[in-house]
C-alpha cells in the first residue's frame, strides 16, 4: 500500500491528465445514457403494445443484451462494424453502453408506465385525446417521476460500466490510470487515484438527480 504522502502527491501531480480522463469518461456516459433513454422508451413502448411480434421483439432485445457480457458488445460493435464502416472509439463505446443500458432502462420504464392507472387513459380518451397524446402529456410524465429513483441507480451503473471501454484504448479514467500505473510501476497508488475520481462522479450524479427528484416532487404540488 503507497503512503499517505505518496499517495497525495501523486493525486496532485497527475490531476491534469486525469480530469481530462474524468471529462471523456463524463461525456460518454452522458450520451450512452441520453441515447439509452431514447431505446429504453421505444423498447417499453413496443412491450406494451398490443401487437405481439412488437413485444417479442422487445423481449429478444433485453434477452440479448442481458444475456451476453458488456465487454462482447463493445467488441462487436467495435470490431465487427468496423469491417463495414470506419466506428470512432467514442461511439462504439457510447452505443454499446447506450444499447446496454437501454434494455435495463425499457425494463424500468415499462413497469413504471404499466403502474399508472389505466382509467388515465380512459380520461384521456374521454377528452378527445389521442392515444398517443394521452401517453405524451399524461402518462409518460407521471411514469418518469416514478422511475426516477431505479434510472438513477442505472445511471449510476452506467457510469461505471464506462470503464470497460479502456478495453478499445480510449484514454478515460480507466485506461489512464492501468496506463499509469504500468509506466511508473506503481499500479496500487493510480488504481486508488481512479477509485476516488469515481466516487466524485459518483457523488456528482447521485447530487443531480436528487435535485432533480426535489424539483419534480415540488412541481407536483
Amino acid at each position: 500500500m503507497p503512503s499517505f504522502s505518496h499517495f497525495f502527491d501523486t493525486l496532485f501531480s497527475s490531476s491534469d491528465v486525469f480530469i481530462r480522463a474524468m471529462l471523456l469518461t463524463l461525456e460518454l456516459t452522458v450520451v450512452s445514457i441520453i441515447v439509452g433513454i431514447v431505446i429504453g422508451l421505444l423498447f417499453a413502448l413496443l412491450k406494451i403494445s398490443n401487437i405481439k411480434i412488437l413485444a417479442w421483439i422487445s423481449d429478444a432485445y433485453v434477452f440479448l443484451v442481458r444475456g451476453t457480457p458488456l465487454i462482447v458488445q463493445i467488441f462487436i460493435l467495435y470490431f465487427g462494424i468496423s469491417n463495414l464502416f470506419l466506428l470512432p472509439d467514442f461511439w462504439a463505446a457510447s452505443l454499446a453502453l447506450a444499447f446496454h443500458n437501454g434494455a435495463y432502462i425499457s425494463e424500468i420504464l415499462r413497469g413504471t408506465i404499466q403502474s399508472i392507472d389505466k382509467g388515465q387513459m380512459e380520461a384521456g380518451r374521454s377528452l378527445g385525446m389521442s392515444k398517443s397524446l394521452t401517453l405524451r402529456r399524461i402518462i409518460l410524465p407521471q411514469a418518469f417521476r416514478r422511475a426516477l429513483p431505479p434510472l438513477g441507480n442505472q445511471f449510476i451503473i452506467g457510469l461505471k460500466d464506462s470503464s470497460l471501454a479502456a478495453f478499445i484504448s480510449m484514454n478515460e479514467l480507466f485506461n489512464v490510470a492501468t496506463t499509469l500505473g504500468s509506466n511508473n510501476f506503481d499500479e496500487m497508488t493510480y488504481l486508488l487515484i481512479v477509485a476516488v475520481y469515481y466516487l466524485i462522479l459518483v457523488a456528482l450524479l447521485t447530487i443531480a438527480v436528487n435535485l432533480f427528484e426535489k424539483k419534480l416532487s415540488i412541481s407536483d404540488r
